[in-house]
């Protein structure tokens, strides 16, 4: 029998969720700030108007991370699934594809988006009171994308190789600048929103070059010239790999542009007007993302788990693994639910003063629109869980299913009949929906996983009776992918 040298396949379940989870969540709780704090220090330094104005740009940032996760976890699993198999070239190919295409894709991104700024705030519901603070704010961000972005890939697949604590430093390190360079341009040196946006990506630019620097430093594998020429097979396996991120990350995307211009067109009817819901309902999301990050890091931290054991067919490792993964999960996302819903007040605070019906709307949208996030602490490792075990067309659907075919729809329709209040509803109702059909994909797996454990037990039995019989080895290599498992045997 051969020797298990990989820790994912022989630790403690616990201690591997500690290790691998823990960074996983600090770095994309930072990430998740630098667009936050940014918010905190506008709203104090400037206005909370002018926060309505960084919320019509931040779908572009999430636009840039849509694609960087789609990279960086696919590539990610791929390594992971690829490690398990004991195919290290391929592991690598697939990590060297994952940084070239985000590459690629980063610059082309940001010239595109500087091109066409004032058109694609248009579309995410921009107001002529906004207008000239998102520009100012908006084209300064956009100069940073293709560092942020190649950033969150590679930090994706150094958490892969068995060093979150290193991605989690590059993060963390970006985020302390940030919050130190904000006070500074905002009240120092009086540049405003501007200055936000410039304290943003110099933060970037650290993480970017920390990160860059590991290339020479992977534990699992060696990097070379070849790894990183375009092959695309292996493109095409991380992409499929990623779909389920940058499906979630991009209907983020599409909820924002619809929300903003619902929001706009009902506001305008209500005491409340345009540019208050649009502020506060942008605030109260980047809020809620921090419980979302802390859950994606979680179960993204234990991907590599779940994907080394999938592949070497470990299943009881994978099912106690997901059993402490959806657990975790629920309590972080009910104590979420208890804050929104006790001291929404004190939440909003945070990010700056606002009038009374400022106040009034911010605290409704929070009782509101997370009213079941607790359903989340299911819902989002669903996802993530299918994507580890190379189930990107389950995983697709549930990280489509919440924010495109429930609550966008959800929105449209209750808005048309209640108005303003319509678009918080939809809130609940999407997550309501989403947690049922989140929770009927993994009951059905696990059944599957029943159903093959004895079988493979079995098959590893026979092989071991024919090998001994007629002298011959049988090795049974597994290739993941959307549609399941294709075994290939080969006697030697």
């Amino acid at each position: 029998m051969e020797k298990e040298e990989n820790i994912l396949g022989t630790e403690k379940i616990g201690k591997l969720i500690r290790k691998f989870s823990i960074p996983c969540i600090i770095s994309l709780v930072v990430n998740s700030l630098y667009n936050m704090v940014d918010q905190i220090f506008i709203g104090w330094g400037v206005n909370y108007l002018a926060n309505g104005a960084t919320n019509v740009v931040f779908p572009l940032t999430m636009i840039a991370l849509a694609f960087s996760l789609m990279l960086g976890d696919g590539a990610s699993s791929y390594f992971s699934l690829k490690l398990g198999e004991k195919k290290k070239e391929e592991a690598t190919k697939g990590v060297g594809n994952g940084i070239l295409l985000s590459f690629l894709i980063s610059v082309f991104y940001c010239i595109l988006t500087l091109i066409f700024l004032p058109q694609l705030l248009n579309i995410f519901g921009c107001t002529d009171v906004l207008r000239e603070l998102a520009l100012d704010y908006g084209k300064i961000i956009a100069m940073g994308l293709p560092f942020m972005m190649i950033g969150t890939t590679l930090n994706s697949i150094i958490r892969a190789d068995g060093s979150p604590k290193y991605a989690m430093t590059s993060m963390v390190l970006g985020a302390v600048l940030n919050i130190i360079l904000d006070p500074i341009f905002i009240f120092v040196f009086h540049m405003g929103i501007e200055g936000a946006a410039i304290a943003t990506i110099m933060s970037q630019f650290v993480t970017f070059l920390l990160n860059i620097a590991y290339i020479k430093k992977f534990k699992s594998i060696l990097l070379n010239k070849e790894a990183f020429f375009l092959q695309f097979g292996v493109a095409k396996k991380v992409v499929t790999l990623g779909i389920s991120s940058f499906i979630t990350q991009m209907s983020f995307v599409f909820v924002v542009a619809a929300e903003n211009n619902l929001l706009g067109k009902y506001g305008t009817q209500s005491k409340f007007g345009p540019e208050i819901p649009i502020t506060v309902l942008g605030i109260v999301m980047k809020i809620s993302q921090i419980l979302n990050s802390i859950i994606i890091g979680i179960a993204a931290g234990s991907q590599p788990i779940f994907g080394y054991n999938y592949g070497a067919r470990k299943l009881d490792r994978v099912k106690q693994t997901l059993k402490m993964v959806l657990g975790v999960s629920v309590i972080i996302s009910t104590f979420a639910f208890l804050l929104f819903q006790v001291i929404p007040d004190k939440l909003i605070s945070i990010f700056g003063s606002g009038d009374e019906l400022y106040m009034e709307f911010a605290c409704l949208t929070f009782r509101i629109y997370l009213l079941l996030c607790i359903f989340n602490g299911i819902q989002i490792p669903s996802g993530i869980f299918f994507q580890a075990i190379g189930k990107s067309s389950r995983s697709a659907i549930l990280s489509l299913s919440r924010q495109i075919l429930f609550l966008i729809p959800a929105m449209l329709i209750l808005s048309n009949i209640f108005g303003l209040m319509g678009v918080l509803y939809a809130g609940p109702v999407a997550d309501g929906i989403a947690f049922v059909l989140s929770g009927i994909f993994l009951v059905v797996e696990i059944k599957h996983f029943k159903q093959t454990e004895p079988k493979e037990e079995k098959r590893e039995e026979s092989n071991t009776t024919v090998g001994k019989k007629e002298g011959i080895v049988i090795t049974i290599s597994r290739e993941y992918g959307s549609g399941g498992r294709i075994r290939n045997f080969f006697i030697r």
